[in-house]
């Protein structure tokens, strides 16, 4: 063999073996961050951006050069459901998480497990917050991890369940550890999982980050002051209206804290890049549920309005994604365990309950993806927004609260995207209330729900809320 044959031969090999090799999986997901906290949706919204001053470019470049799927959401927007629907690709009632104060079994199945065989190592860091479950966390191969909700500086990580002190603001510590998991483990496709405490209150960023956005305010919105329909019922519903101010004040410290979230993702880029990792390297990034900055005069999330069901969600992929795409179809929080597995060559079981975005990143045409979903946050006890269950299509919503008919709100997000008039009671849009009821009822089937007796609030659709006890708030 001739000197160009070897070296025409080893460029085929080369290929064939990228062409091969699995990807790794990187997530980075943080706590509470609204779908559009992103300097590129800012840029995006244009005068309709709350907060044009906000400045995410490592971010921006997970966007640029890869997808934005603008319309991704929670089927629960909870802190501790979400994440499990994250590794377990199931909804709440059938994983066994429907609270925060619920400890993920031991038994789950787990993306994290089900890549093992195809000879994967796996690793969970940062927040985990299942109640108070301590010790290596379930499925991974090693967890650097702390309990609940942890604390922002000097906070005790659990290193495979061995307390272990550390000094510092704890997103630039778990991303460390993180950041030591890809390059112990370079030379294999790996897993790494990163649940960031930022943007969680009490919002505290860290001291490089403690000025940013000096004195900026919040452009106002439409739905801004408007109570939910649970709080003031009356027989016209909610009574409030909506603020006619242009700007209004915000809290800066969650915008503080997207900028580090910002540098820890640069910081896990760079390192990717270092490596030469990127090009094979599914790097996601998300949130667990959105948040309210005054929208429905609320803040926290726990019910079915955009604000606290829709995140961000960022793919980057350059060897499976075109550079720069944004997509519409509806993602979930249920779907990374699904698209991990299938683009890793593995099955997926029928267990899981999402579904591959491997046909949207390739962007081809999948006339069968869901043109809608079903959503359900359960009653917890410590807290007062009513146990919520609704059906969200492609342009309009039916929000449904068992045991209070009254409440049912129906919207057409294509007229009314910020959610403020209830088309419920209407006559002129019966057709639409039934057509969402039909979708409703055909979804929960789909996934087979039914109010878990391991829920706060066990009470099925059309009965009424438990009686207060006393000691205890009751439902509202």
């Amino acid at each position: 063999m001739n000197k160009f044959a070897l070296i025409l031969f080893a460029g085929f090999a080369s290929l064939a073996a990228a062409a091969d090799r699995k990807p790794n999986f990187v997530y980075v997901f943080t706590d509470d961050q609204r779908w559009d906290a992103l300097s590129v949706v800012q840029k995006e919204q244009g005068e309709k951006g709350r907060f044009p001053w906000l400045k995410t470019p490592n971010l921006d470049r997970i966007a640029t050069e890869g997808i934005r799927f603008r319309n991704a959401f929670v089927v629960n927007s909870l802190c501790a459901p979400s994440r499990a629907s994250l590794v377990t690709g199931q909804y709440g009632h059938v994983n066994g998480v429907t609270n925060n104060h619920t400890p993920h079994p031991e038994g789950n199945i787990s993306v994290a497990t089900l890549l093992r065989p195809a000879g994967y190592v796996s690793g969970y860091f940062g927040k985990w917050h299942h109640g108070s479950q301590a010790g290596k966390r379930p499925g991974f191969d090693t967890s650097a991890s702390f309990v609940g909700q942890g604390i922002y500086f000097d906070c005790p990580i659990e290193v495979d369940g061995v307390k272990t002190a550390s000094e510092g603001f704890v997103d630039d510590v778990t991303t460390e550890y993180a950041a030591n998991f890809i390059k112990a483990n370079k030379d294999k496709p790996f897993l790494m999982i990163l649940g960031l405490k930022t943007c969680h209150g009490p919002f505290t960023p860290p001291p490089r980050n403690a000025k940013d956005y000096e004195g900026a305010l919040a452009r106002s919105v439409p739905n801004y002051g408007i109570p939910p329909i649970y709080a003031k019922a009356g027989p016209n519903g909610p009574k409030g209206k909506a603020t006619d101010a242009k700007e209004v004040s915000t809290n800066l410290g969650m915008f503080r804290g997207i900028n580090s979230v910002d540098d820890n993702v640069g910081k896990l880029l760079k390192v990717l890049d270092d490596l030469k990792l990127t090009e094979d390297t599914v790097f996601v990034f998300s949130s667990d549920n959105g948040y309210y900055l005054g929208e429905h005069n609320l803040g926290d999330k726990r019910t079915a309005y955009e604000e606290s069901m829709r995140i961000p969600m960022l793919v980057r992929y350059p060897r499976g994604v075109k550079a720069g795409r944004t997509e519409d179809r509806m993602v979930l929080n249920i779907d990374p365990a699904a698209t991990f597995l299938d683009l890793a060559g593995q099955p997926v079981p029928t267990a899981i309950q999402g579904r591959s975005w491997k046909p949207l990143m390739e962007g081809r045409d999948d006339a069968a993806w869901r043109d809608s979903f079903f959503y359900c946050y359960f009653y917890e006890k410590n807290f007062g927004s009513p146990m919520t269950t609704a059906v969200r299509t492609a342009d309009a919503k039916l929000i449904k609260y068992p045991g209070h008919d009254e409440w049912t709100e129906v919207f057409d997000l294509k007229a009314d995207p910020y959610e403020i008039k209830n088309l419920a009671a209407d006559p002129a849009y019966a057709d639409l209330r039934k057509k969402l009821e039909a979708e409703y009822d055909k979804q929960a089937k789909a996934i087979d729900f039914k109010v878990p007796t391991f829920a706060d609030q066990p009470a099925p659709a059309g009965t009424e809320a438990p009686k207060k006890k006393a000691g205890k708030k009751g439902a509202k």
